[in-house]
């Protein structure tokens, strides 16, 4: 079984630990460099993301967690951690780890007050449309080539991306009781890399 950890130093951790757990999942929390050691799969949550990214700079999360990747650590970062896994923002700040061949535009559906929730149809998952809360939500505005685009709000709005073992929502699928997301990124980490 696939080893998960939630990236757990600001954000929805418990939420995606909950979330993982309810699919009989264990999950560990990662705060440094040696929690990244035997994972498969790692989720950067939603949150704050100029502050998640000062964190892991403050805990030198940075370069061991880019290694890993490069090693085949699956990751999935929803909302916030769209940003912090993005190669290019349209925004000066935070300085993301250029995982994902994918621009990001922070907050870009609007403030707090223009948060909204809707159902998508999500490429690779079955069953009926996923709901979907987006709160002062990303949105991805360039692809790189071997990025896929799994849904989008409107007509060309993505808000789920996937390239090789990087997964990227701009929605919080942990705070639904839908586990369909987790499950498709269980499947991603136990993948051989």
């Amino acid at each position: 079984m696939a080893s998960i950890g939630v990236l757990a130093i600001q954000g929805d951790v418990l939420e995606h630990r909950k979330m993982l757990d309810s699919i009989g999942i264990e999950s560990s929390e990662v705060r440094l460099p040696e929690h990244l050691d035997d994972l498969d799969g790692l989720i950067i949550p939603g949150g704050e993301s100029t502050t998640i990214v000062q964190l892991i700079d403050i805990y030198e999360l940075r370069t061991p967690l880019v290694d890993k990747v490069n090693e085949g650590l699956a990751v999935w970062g929803t909302c916030a951690g769209m940003i912090v896994i993005a190669k290019n923002l349209n925004d000066k700040r935070p300085n993301p780890l250029g995982l994902m061949d994918i621009e990001v535009s922070r907050n870009a559906f609007g403030r707090q007050i223009d948060s909204f929730e809707t159902d998508l149809d999500i490429h690779g998952i079955d069953g009926p449309p996923m709901h979907a809360i987006f709160i002062r939500a990303p949105l991805v505005t360039q692809i790189g080539s071997g990025v896929e685009i799994l849904a989008e709000v409107g007509e060309g709005k993505p808000v789920a991306v996937k390239q090789n073992r990087l997964l990227a929502t701009s929605f919080h699928p942990e705070l639904t009781a839908d586990s369909r997301m987790h499950s498709m990124f269980v499947d991603i980490a136990h993948s051989t890399p």
